[in-house]
C-alpha cells in the first residue's frame, strides 16, 4: 500500500487539514504543558489528571484522526474530520458567549478551528 498525496485541490486541502489535525495532536500528545501554557491553562500542584486529558483526549483523538484521515484518503473520513473541527469551533463559540472567553487565544483557535472545519467540508461537499 502507497502513501497517497492527494494532486486535486480540493483533496489536497481537506488532506492538509487533516496533516494539521495530527501535528496538533502530536503537540498535545507530547507536550501538554506546551499546550496548556499557550492556552493560559493551569494544572494544579499534585494532581495530574489534566495531563492524562490532555495526553489523550485532546492529543490521541486528534492524532488519531488525522492520521486515520491522511492513510485512508476517503470522502468520509474527510466528512468525519470536518465535522469533528465544526463542533470543535461551535463549543469555542459557546464558551466565549456564555463563559465570557471573549480572549485573543480563542479568537485564534477559532479561526484554525474553522479554517480546519471548511476545508475538508467544502471538498466533502464539491465545493472546491
Amino acid at each position: 500500500m502507497e502513501f497517497y498525496i492527494p494532486t486535486e485541490t480540493g483533496e489536497f486541502l481537506a488532506f492538509c487539514a487533516a496533516a494539521m489535525a495530527a501535528l496538533i495532536g502530536l503537540v498535545m500528545l507530547f507536550a501538554p504543558r506546551l499546550t496548556f501554557r499557550a492556552a493560559g491553562i493551569g494544572v494544579a500542584e499534585g494532581r495530574r489528571g489534566g495531563l492524562a486529558e490532555a495526553r489523550s483526549t485532546m492529543g490521541g483523538m486528534h492524532l488519531g484522526l488525522g492520521l486515520a484521515a491522511l492513510m485512508l484518503a476517503q470522502t468520509w473520513v474527510y466528512l468525519a474530520v470536518g465535522a469533528a473541527f465544526a463542533l470543535a469551533a461551535f463549543g469555542r463559540m459557546l464558551s466565549m458567549m456564555s463563559d465570557n472567553g471573549v480572549t485573543l487565544f480563542n479568537w485564534a483557535a477559532l479561526a484554525v478551528q474553522l479554517a480546519l472545519a471548511i476545508l475538508p467540508l467544502a471538498y466533502v461537499f464539491g465545493l472546491i
